[in-house]
């Protein structure tokens, strides 16, 4: 049975202030999952926030059939959105997260001046081009409207996607972090920016949506059968992984956890249960 928390992003202020103040206490407090890999108590919970759909049935995959016996009790806590995962870790109300790729964690610990780091890599989720309205990436002409991601990396990324696809062009040498205002040629194209979360919903609304591999499949889309454009993984940069605040990388218990993230029953988890709508991409996170 599936042991875990969703907190949604209406209800942040209030989940983090809940959260500070029960059971996982804070960073100071001697019962608090926050205490630094030396001193962590390898006999409690590895408290770990993750997004509900891979990274939280992939960490209960592992809670129920690997981690007792490498000694882990793993405890997995699902969060809705992409900002309290990073918060609660730095704050030490849960230990690690896994939901993020680089790009989006290097741009988070700028602007929240927040000390979250990688640990190892698990998987990618392949972005990708969906429509109700269009059959092929051929139907997206002038005129019609585009959702893209509203934050500041995974707009980059849905950017290129679009590029990469002969939709747009950007204007020469524009990195990951593109923006609207980087289009050179939006080709008639007009687009929104919304929330990752909601673009799923929005499919009915636009004429199509750029939607982060995750919240497509808790939307019953198959990115690999039904995304009219779809992400390389070769050499792709946004591999998601396994992260802790600063100082916990070598707690024990992230040490194991690592381990059996990257393993071959995981690995085999993975193409099993997703079908290619999921990739494992192990190794070490930089």
């Amino acid at each position: 049975m599936r042991s875990t928390i969703k907190l949604t992003a209406a209800a942040a202020a209030t989940a983090a202030l809940a959260l500070g103040l029960t059971a996982c206490g804070t960073a100071s407090d001697p019962d608090s999952g926050g205490d630094a890999g030396g001193t962590a108590d390898a006999s409690k919970a590895l408290v770990v926030a993750a997004s509900p759909t891979p990274h939280a049935d992939i960490l209960t995959y592992v809670k129920d059939n690997l981690a007792a016996a490498e000694g882990l009790d793993l405890e997995v806590k699902e969060f809705t959105d992409y900002v309290l995962p990073n918060t609660a870790t730095q704050q030490g109300q849960v230990d690690a997260n896994y939901f993020q790729h680089k790009p989006y964690l290097d741009d988070f610990n700028k602007k929240n001046k927040t000390t979250i780091v990688p640990v190892v890599n698990v998987h990618l989720e392949p972005l990708g081009l969906y429509s109700k309205k269009a059959g092929d990436i051929k139907d997206i002409t002038s005129g019609q409207t585009v959702a893209v991601p509203n934050d500041t990396t995974n707009e980059g990324r849905a950017l290129h996607l679009l590029a990469d696809n002969g939709l747009i062009t950007l204007e020469e040498g524009v990195g990951t972090d593109a923006k609207l205002s980087d289009i050179a040629d939006a080709k008639g194209l007009k687009f929104k920016e919304l929330e990752a979360a909601t673009l799923p919903r929005a499919l009915n609304d636009v004429d199509a949506a750029v939607i982060n591999g995750n919240y497509a499949i808790e939307a019953d889309l198959e990115p690999a059968a039904d995304a009219l454009a779809l992400e390389k993984a070769e050499g792709n940069p946004y591999a998601n992984f396994l992260a802790v605040k600063e100082g916990d990388q070598d707690d024990p218990r992230v040490q194991k956890l690592a381990k059996l993230l990257n393993s071959p029953e995981v690995k085999k988890f993975i193409e099993d249960t997703y079908k290619g709508s999921v990739v494992a991409s192990f190794g070490a996170a930089r």
